[in-house]
């Protein structure tokens, strides 16, 4: 019996009790170790030293996640499978009692974890507010530490590693870390969740600017130059908000460089918004002078990435030569008078907004038929930085209620009347509910149902969500922009300018004009 009971234990009991952490070593069934590494990169590495370490070459190496690793672990799972049936064949009663054991041990622990879980949750927070969370329970393998209860009395840990790690002052530079990557159709990507930083946010505040002036624009000049402008001047605007969220998300180094690489951008921003108005008329170099030193900025920012970080050298170099490229045009522009310019910078815009983007086309499948695209890829673009999806769709989803703030603050003006419910008001109310309902859309109607995220689904889906919103913004912020002017428009009964304060009567006109009649119901048509 006791013979029969040890048997089954090693069978069940064989190896430890792994909770949320991956196995770095199998033993397969021949008796062959396995490593596993934890990347490619690891890989490399942990070859080297198993080689010179075990001379007896029994073993193998594979990457977490790779065909070979879900091979061999399916193998050794088989086996198990295999000797836990012939022990209960062999030994069927102490079998039974064993397993209700060990089913009420794993009942137990999980409950163990989850309330470990919970300490270290309860004394992060409470410890942030000068206050203790005492839990009497701690998990042994669990890098944090809570409150534990020994038969001695009570011994009271903190996670002093954390909390000296919150008062550590940021370093001036930082190697960059890769947030994520795709290597042979798998994506690696950090455990951490990515948040949005507070400059990212501070940035935003810019854009409230930049959209208003792009819009009211727009609204003021409402001709096909006045269109033309605003594509122009929001589309470059777009770019370099763009930008900044994309290395943000594809790279890791929160360091004080970071920061003053983000004041630069915003100085860029600024000297930008201060030439958008006479672009087409006097100030197109000072616009585009702006824009190249953010765009040659991030240029060499992707060349120090590729140069520090060899494993995605390839993908740096390529994003950098499609910077290049259209620099050439943008300054080729400067030197050409309107409208003979217009060819060099909407060629410069198109590589401008899908050029990076080409990129990946050269890891599909599709491409990897052709003999030549397979080495291609395989040697410059194996390792293909990817977006954070949770950040870039947060981020997206910010800026979208920056546009639809604009709307809603543009309908504002003053009241000059006694008794101020008129038509202004009613008109001006009307936008309010057609904001409210597009914000309802967008963010909870769309967004209902849905089990996968578009930007998730497939990658046809992802390339169309990420490249539909800019016309979608663009097409919102110039109906938005047309919709401040038609307020005021005093065309119809209980509209009486002189109701209207002494800054909105002279923007108050007696019919909407045929531009401004275009771009409302064309944005608002295109932003549906």
């Amino acid at each position: 019996m006791a013979a029969a009971s040890e048997k089954v234990g090693i069978d069940l009991h064989g190896g430890h009790h792994h909770t949320g952490r991956r196995l770095r070593q199998l033993l397969h069934p021949s008796g062959r170790r396995i490593h596993v590494a934890g990347s490619p990169d690891e890989h490399e590495r942990l070859k080297a030293k198993l080689v010179a370490s075990e001379p007896d070459q029994n073993f193998d190496v594979c990457v977490h996640g790779s065909p070979e690793h879900l091979a061999a672990v399916r193998e050794i799972h088989s086996h198990h499978e295999q000797r836990r049936d012939e022990l209960r064949q062999e030994f069927p009663d102490q079998y039974t009692h064993f397993e209700n054991v060990h089913q009420q041990l794993d009942l137990l622990s999980n409950e163990l974890r989850t309330l470990t879980a919970r300490g270290v949750s309860l004394d992060a927070n409470f410890s942030k507010f000068g206050y203790d969370a005492h839990l009497r329970t701690r998990d042994p393998d669990s890098s944090a530490s809570s409150t534990t209860l020994g038969p001695a009395g009570e011994v009271e840990e903190r996670d002093w590693d954390a909390e000296r790690l919150q008062g550590t002052a940021l370093r001036f530079w930082k190697t960059p870390v890769v947030r994520q990557y795709f290597h042979r159709g798998l994506l690696w990507r950090a455990q951490e969740s990515e948040e949005v930083a507070s400059y990212e946010l501070f940035v935003d505040l810019l854009y409230v600017g930049i959209i208003a002036i792009i819009g009211d624009t727009a609204a003021e000049n409402a001709t096909r130059f006045g269109f033309l402008q605003f594509l122009v001047t929001f589309i470059l605007s777009w770019k370099m908000w763009n930008d900044l969220t994309l290395s943000i998300s594809s790279f890791e180094n929160d360091d004080i460089f970071r920061r003053i690489s983000v004041l630069f951008v915003m100085i860029c921003l600024f000297g930008y918004t201060l030439n958008i108005v006479e672009a087409f008329e006097s100030t197109w170099t000072m616009l585009v002078a702006f824009y190249l030193a953010q765009r040659l900025f991030n240029c060499i920012y992707y060349l120090q990435v590729g140069y520090l970080l060899p494993i995605v050298r390839g993908t740096m170099i390529f994003a950098a030569v499609s910077i290049i490229v259209p620099s050439a045009l943008w300054i080729g522009s400067v030197h050409l008078e309107y409208p003979q310019r217009l060819p060099l910078v909407w060629i410069a815009i198109v590589i401008d907004l899908f050029g990076q983007q080409s990129m990946m086309f050269f890891t599909r499948p599709e491409w990897k038929r052709f003999p030549r695209f397979k080495k291609l890829a395989d040697t410059w673009f194996d390792f293909y930085p990817a977006v954070n999806i949770e950040h870039k769709t947060e981020r997206t989803n910010a800026f979208v209620t920056l546009v639809f703030g604009y709307s809603v603050v543009s309908l504002l003006f003053q009241n000059n009347a006694a008794f101020g419910i008129n038509a202004f008001f009613g008109k001006a109310v009307l936008g309010l509910v057609q904001a409210f309902s597009f914000n309802w859309i967008y963010f909870e109607i769309d967004a209902c149902n849905i089990h996968t995220h578009a930007i998730r689904r497939h990658v046809g889906s992802s390339i169309t969500w990420v490249t539909i919103h800019l016309p979608f913004i663009m097409a919102f912020v110039l109906a938005g922009a047309s919709l401040s002017r038609l307020v005021l428009v005093h065309d119809c009964i209980n509209t009486d300018p002189e109701t209207l304060g002494e800054n909105y009567i002279g923007r108050s006109e007696p019919e909407i004009p045929i531009g401004l009649r275009w771009f409302y119901c064309g944005g608002l048509g295109t932003a549906l």
